[in-house]
This record gives structure tokens, sequence and C-alpha cells, in this order.
């Protein structure tokens, strides 16, 4: 089964001195970065998500800033797609899918930021659209949210949602875990 990675919004706005900084940036982006290396090594398709927000206004991933750049752990090499979306959903009035079926792509394995946006959107449009997905957990972030009054932490937002997406969406493992059984 031919596969790609697809690595989602590692931007710097994401990180320490960004506009929206999450939870344990570096070290998600360090797992990606090793399964980009192999993916790299092995010369097989690397796609990168670069999220671009069209308001001006908008909080983060503004046009033209220091903050929508996709992180030096990840820059993309030449050759080396990069999808610009606007939406949580990868697929959503991009050219992903196009470019999939033109790799003959069946299987993506899936990182990046954040867990509980665009990585749960990407990946249950993904399985829809009849990917087999495994989710590198390790490599994917957050932050903390409330609900009504409620502070949830990082970490629980994002075991819930890797929880969530296990076996019915996605194989959720580890980076290490994923590196061993493709190397």
């Amino acid at each position: 089964m031919k596969k790609a990675l697809l690595l989602i919004d590692i931007q710097n706005d994401y990180f320490a001195g960004g506009r929206f900084e999450l939870n344990q940036t570096v070290a998600a982006a360090q797992n990606a970065q090793s399964a980009l290396a192999l993916f790299r090594k092995k010369e097989l398709p690397v796609l990168h998500v670069q999220h671009i927000n069209q308001n001006p206004e908008a909080p983060f991933f503004v046009a033209a800033t220091e903050g929508v750049k996709i992180h030096p752990l990840v820059s993309p090499l030449p050759g080396e797609r990069v999808v610009i979306k606007h939406t949580p959903d990868s697929f959503f009035n991009t050219d992903l899918l196009q470019l999939l079926k033109e790799l003959s792509i069946e299987q993506l394995v899936i990182c990046g930021m954040m867990s509980h946006m665009c990585i749960d959107t990407t990946v249950r449009s993904a399985k829809r659209l009849g990917f087999a997905i495994e989710l590198l957990s390790d490599a994917c972030t957050t932050r903390d949210l409330l609900w009504e009054n409620t502070p949830v932490p990082a970490a629980l937002v994002h075991a819930a949602f890797m929880a969530a997406l296990q076996n019915t969406f996605a194989d959720v493992k580890d980076t290490h875990t994923f590196i061993k059984s493709n190397s």
C-alpha cells in the first residue's frame, strides 16, 4: 500500500513567541521531524499542509508574517509539496485529494497541530475518502481549552482526541513504534 506523510500546520505561530502557542510544540515537532527523516530516507512522498488565514485581522497564521511559515524543524525541501488551506480540513477547497490520487496514495501517516482541530478534522475526512491512516500521537499537540468555565488541560484534550480517533478512524501510535515497524 503506497503511503505518504502529511505534516499539518507545524507553523511558527504555534511555538514559543508565536501568536497562538501550543503545549509541547518542540517535542511534537521533533517527533514529526523523525518521521520526516524516515520518509525522506526511503524517498516516499511528503506533503506539508500550511494554514493561512484569509482574514488579515485573524489572531494567527496571517499571510506574510513569520508566524505563518512552516517551522524550521520540518521545513519543506525542494520537491516536497505544500498544500495551502484556509479551514481546519486539509481536504476542503485544496488540491490535496487530487495530489494524493496522482501519487496513487492509499495510506496516510499524519502528524501536526492542533490535535482537537485540524488533525481531528483531516483524519476524519481522510477516512471518509477511503484512506488508511496511521496517526503519530506524539508528533501532534494541542492547547488548554475551557469548557463551561472548566479548564481542560492540553494533555487531556490531546488524549481524548487520540482515544476518539483510535481504531475507527486511524491506527494511533507513537513515532518510535512507527519508525521501528517501518525501518
